[in-house]
């Protein structure tokens, strides 16, 4: 029996994957480091800021001889907080579903605590699930470890195989299970595609949702 939803942020909640993948492959096109945008999502989907910069610098070493992260880290910030203020909305339907949703809710998002608040808040979906909101600051591990789902459980006192997770990246999936939950991979973000929704398949996912209409009809049936 599901007793809990908890739900990834970006690109499920708030369609913000879409902007930020803009923006990040424009910086690093600017610096000479081009990439497959697919291939660009899969890597990078779910993963901590910690965890991304790590590995462009990485990247940076291999093809450029530097390190990079301080140079372009600036700059994205600028622009991914420009484009939000200007840009950024719910994915369509996200707050309607979660409205009506009357399990017990919380968000597990691999966005740090500020981000996190400023998204939620100004897309209208803070309310629906403070105090419980919980970002990859608030754990060791991030995604795709279960830290952060299994933190999300503990704190809405249910256990984790009566919990159902939604997400929209592989690691995110991985994690949903390896926490021992159910888990919906969510292809209704303005960055998804039928390749990346194949892939949350893939990894583990029961059940693909493409929208929010879909999702808020499943819900009365958990």
């Amino acid at each position: 029996m599901i007793s809990a939803v908890i739900f990834d942020c970006d690109g499920v909640l708030v369609d913000s994957e879409v902007l930020v993948h803009e923006i990040e492959l424009a910086v690093l096109a600017e610096i000479g480091l081009h990439y497959d945008s697919h291939d660009f999502k899969m890597r990078h989907l779910g993963t901590s800021d910690t965890a991304y910069y790590q590995a462009l610098d990485q990247d940076g070493l291999a093809r450029l001889g530097r390190t990079i992260s301080s140079e372009i880290r600036p700059v994205m910030k600028e622009r991914i907080a420009n484009a939000y203020d200007a840009r950024l909305g719910e994915v369509p339907g996200a707050l309607a579903a979660v409205a009506a949703l009357r399990h017990v809710k919380a968000v597990a998002s691999s966005s740090g605590v500020k981000a996190l608040d400023y998204k939620l808040r100004k897309t209208g979906l803070w309310d629906h699930f403070a105090p419980h909101v919980y970002s990859a600051e608030h754990v060791a591990h991030a995604k795709p470890a279960p830290d952060l789902f299994l933190l999300a459980a503990k704190s809405l006192d249910v256990r984790p195989e009566d919990c159902l997770v939604i997400e929209d990246s592989v690691h995110g999936v991985t994690a949903g299970r390896a926490a021992g939950m159910r888990v919906w991979g969510f292809g209704g973000g303005g960055h998804m595609d039928a390749r990346m929704t194949a892939r949350l398949r893939d990894a583990g996912a029961e059940r693909i949702v493409a929208t929010w209409a879909e999702a808020q009809a499943l819900f009365a049936t958990i």
